[in-house]
């Protein structure tokens, strides 16, 4: 009988397999901001409304469905505005300083503990007199949720800014302070962003569902939807390698170079099909769409970041939106 020669069962680029902590996950925005020349804001918050078809005309060089309609899928990502919510000074990889913003949202103090006293606060000035001091600058931003249709609690997460010169990081972050943020003035059209999220959920499953080993034969002792062998007798022990039962889903994932092929206000061009999107509602902010899926169930928050590792293949392709088909 011939020999099997296969991969693996189950990738262990990803271990431990567990819940994920938080469902927006931290970034090392070190390698971002170095790879980014421009002084801008490297990363947006989105919720993810559904998946559509897309009517659109191939313009990419030496492609075989070069000037031909194609249908792709794709899918609606809602982005509301998004404010500063304090700027963090780091020292030695450690937050040095934290200044505050002046206009803050009422739901913030349900979420975070903020000065009593205004005393306590200090200034955006104050952090200039002392930049030389300092490693990197970033600031903690909040989205401003209310304006949908999903919840009323703010998201908030980290961000880093482009560039190297701290001085024009500073300037970058007083143009915005105080400030709402548009999504398109982040992000551009047909520019490449990776998503990061926590995928679905699963709960507790098999090893045929979490790690794709197969059926064993219907004739087969103690169940067919198990591995054939935990491991030898001798050593008496079962290595963590071995296919077992465990939680599936609700990992942190990213998605790499996925393309925006439309950024557009809800007022501008109405998107929401008759009653709302199923399981989310109805669109009332700026949105976003991408080529493909993403990782997550509907309503689950995202955050879009800039490209780390541009490839070449997912550069090349130019795709041009005719229309939406439901």
């Amino acid at each position: 009988m011939p020999k099997k020669s296969r991969p693996r069962k189950g990738s262990l680029q990803y271990w431990p397999r567990k819940r994920a902590k938080k469902i927006l996950p931290k970034v090392n925005w070190k390698p971002i901001c170095f790879s980014s020349k421009n002084n801008e804001l490297l990363g947006f918050i989105g919720y993810k409304v559904g998946m559509v078809s897309l009517y659109v005309k191939d313009k990419t060089e030496h492609s075989i469905t070069k000037g031909k309609e194609i249908v792709v899928p794709a899918t609606v990502i809602e982005c509301p505005p998004i404010k500063i919510f304090s700027v963090r000074a780091y020292k030695n990889f450690k937050v040095s300083t934290e200044v505050l913003s002046g206009s803050l949202d009422k739901k913030l103090k349900s979420k975070i503990k903020l000065p009593k006293s205004k005393k306590d606060l200090k200034k955006i000035d104050d952090l200039e007199k002392n930049l030389e001091n300092y490693d990197d600058l970033r600031v903690v931003v909040y989205s401003i949720v209310k304006k949908t249709s999903i919840k009323k609690t703010p998201d908030i997460i980290e961000l880093g800014i482009g560039g190297k010169d701290l001085n024009e990081k500073l300037k970058k972050i007083k143009e915005l302070w105080n400030k709402e943020i548009a999504i398109h003035e982040v992000f551009d059209e047909s520019e490449l962003v990776d998503v990061r999220g926590v995928t679905k959920a699963f709960g507790t499953q098999g090893p045929v569902k979490r790690f794709g080993i197969g059926l064993k034969s219907h004739k087969s002792e103690k169940g067919r939807r198990r591995p054939g062998s935990l491991g030898p007798w001798t050593p008496t022990h079962v290595t963590f390698r071995a296919p077992q039962m465990g939680q599936t889903g609700f990992f942190s994932r990213i998605s790499y170079n996925k393309r925006i092929l439309k950024i557009s206000d809800i007022n501008k061009k109405d998107i929401n099909p008759g009653g709302g999107w199923k399981n989310y509602g109805l669109i009332k902010n700026d949105y976003i769409i991408l080529k493909g899926s993403v990782q997550g169930t509907k309503k689950r928050p995202l955050l879009l970041i800039k490209p780390l590792r541009i490839t070449k293949k997912r550069q090349k392709k130019n795709l041009e939106l005719i229309k939406i088909i439901r």
